[in-house]
């Protein structure tokens, strides 16, 4: 069990010998402590309830017992701080779970010709191999030079086999990076360096929201939806009736994104979508 934040301190002022109002004290875990001596009360005027610990040490080892907890005061310091790692949390709780610790942060990066940058202040060169990709751990860290794009990919089959579609960003020094483990670290990586950031997802409307959403509205002018130039050839060719029915419904209005909206009409023009898939060759 997981003593919170706000309970933990004021135990931590009972332990230094503060009293507290009982009605600022209505945890179930204050109740067994009351049930077992360790916290007493004192009534003070008619009816006025104060909590006190006669004891500290009785106070400590009952936490400890109780909630594995083995210093009250690192335990406040560290949930006050926020992300802690699983051997923080078994230091101070015996307890690897006592809270959410991310095991992996950050993402996975890739490229197809050497892609200069620092690390920790330190540069280093990421390298093109085959069949690997580079993760970015410490990438509140991570800053490429400022001559390098970012371009971000959704679907995992073109983040793969980036060096197939060379031919679609000869104008780009790219670093690639995917999407995908979703979570907040690469939209806050980017929102944090300087980069030009351009968007290569799916030509459908689920994949323009993706980019309005999590990208365009945080970068502004800094981010732009990849559109090459025979799109709509590709589209009349190879596009999908059945997805730009499927998405329909989830169409994004008022576009202000000159390039977005063009596609948009060409969308539906055709009455078509286009997976980004297509562009691996």
């Amino acid at each position: 069990m997981k003593i919170p934040l706000g309970l933990a301190k004021k135990l931590l002022k009972l332990s230094s010998g503060e009293r507290i109002p009982k009605s600022q004290l209505s945890y179930s875990a204050i109740q067994g402590m009351i049930d077992d001596d360790v916290i007493k009360i004192k009534i003070t005027g008619r009816s006025k309830k104060h909590l006190f610990v006669p004891k500290p040490e009785n106070l400590h080892n009952y936490i400890k017992n109780h909630f594995g907890i083995n210093d009250l005061a690192k335990y406040v310091k560290k949930l006050e701080e926020g992300n802690l790692t699983r051997s923080e949390n078994v230091e101070i709780a015996s307890n690897s779970k006592l809270t959410r610790a991310r095991t992996f942060k950050g993402f996975p990066v890739n490229c197809y010709q050497p892609i200069e940058a620092t690390l920790n202040n330190k540069p280093i060169v990421i390298e093109p191999r085959e069949g690997l990709f580079t993760f970015i751990y410490d990438f509140e860290q991570f800053v490429p030079n400022a001559d390098v794009t970012i371009i971000g990919i959704e679907n995992s089959e073109n983040f793969r086999y980036v060096e197939k579609q060379i031919y679609l960003f000869s104008d780009y020094k790219p670093l690639f990076v995917s999407r995908y483990p979703q979570s907040k670290d690469l939209r806050e990586w980017l929102f944090s360096i300087s980069n030009k950031y351009l968007h290569f997802g799916d030509f459908d409307f689920q994949g323009i929201n993706i980019y309005h959403n999590e990208f365009k509205k945080y970068l502004k002018e800094r981010s732009t939806f990849f559109i090459p130039g025979n799109i709509e050839a590709l589209l009349k060719s190879n596009g999908n009736r059945v997805l730009y029915d499927r998405q329909l419904n989830s169409r994004i209005e008022n576009i202000t994104d000159d390039g977005v909206s063009n596609l948009l009409s060409l969308m539906h023009k055709y009455k078509k979508c286009l997976e980004q898939e297509i562009f691996v060759k």
